[in-house]
């Protein structure tokens, strides 16, 4: 992953630690103080609300114990599309596009973050600038040319 998606994951386990794990035992706390707990719809909906949230704090802290963060500046990829780079592309329709070949946690596609997964992103790995791409899209098949690639 980059340097940017292991901050992210660091900052939602923070949040998630330090923030929410309390606020839901409060939450479980208070429904425990309403009495029977075998028809506390609220005692349920905050256990559950508990679980989801400790399965997202050990699914975020596998990630990162696993995750080999890549600086697409040290590849030496000499002009390739690497895990990282950021491509400008154009379509044959003339349409431009910038994006960021991410990991799949970090893609958003809105913010021109590409998974290197994605059949656009297989696509584009291992292309160099003034080469074109062809991918199988929902919508069909897509052209691409690379413009440029930029280690940022």
């Amino acid at each position: 992953m980059t340097h940017r998606g292991a901050e992210l994951l660091r900052s939602e386990l923070q949040q998630l630690k330090n923030i929410e794990r309390p606020k839901i035992s409060q939450a479980i706390a208070e429904a425990r103080s309403h009495g029977d707990l075998s028809e506390n719809a609220e005692y349920d909906a905050a256990r559950e609300k508990q679980g989801l949230m400790e399965a997202r704090i050990r699914d975020i802290e596998a990630k990162l114990a696993n995750a080999q963060v890549v600086d697409p500046r040290t590849l030496h990829a000499e002009g390739r599309v690497v895990f990282g780079a950021t491509v400008e592309v154009e379509e044959e329709s003339g349409e431009a596009a910038t994006w960021q070949i991410v990991g799949e946690d970090e893609a958003d596609i809105k913010a021109g973050r590409i998974s290197y997964s994605s059949p656009i992103g297989r696509a584009l790995i291992g292309k160099e600038a003034g080469e074109v791409v062809e991918v199988q899209t929902p919508g069909g098949l897509k052209r691409y040319e690379i413009i440029d690639v930029r280690y940022e």
